[in-house]
């Protein structure tokens, strides 16, 4: 799986409104058939932060994913909302979903 974690520092009179912007990149990219997730939360520090956590099946679909028409609207259209360019971190790991966190284990 591709595990990816970007970070969006938002322009503060856009932050409210960055979920209803990145609405339509967000759900074409959910529909694709090699996106595992694609989950945006907001920052409790910096309310003009957004991390995207995103994970695709392999190579081929985060390929298939920045080739895609709405990856490419997407480079057009959401960086005249960002402060700067966004950081990521992006890594290829033996998995193919979440796994539980023991330590901190839930009895039922």
């Amino acid at each position: 799986m591709i595990f990816i974690t970007a970070k969006f520092l938002i322009k503060p009179e856009h932050a409210e409104d960055w979920p209803r912007i990145a609405g339509p990149f967000t759900e074409a990219t959910r529909a694709e058939p090699g996106c595992l997730w694609f989950d945006w939360s907001r920052s409790l520090d910096n309310p003009a932060e957004y991390v995207l956590v995103e994970a695709f099946r392999d190579g081929e679909a985060g390929g298939a994913h920045v080739g895609s028409d709405h990856f490419k609207q997407a480079q057009q259209e959401l960086p005249q909302y960002l402060v700067a360019t966004p950081k990521i971190i992006s890594q290829s790991i033996d998995q193919s979903g979440w796994s539980e966190l023991g330590e901190m284990a839930v009895d039922r």
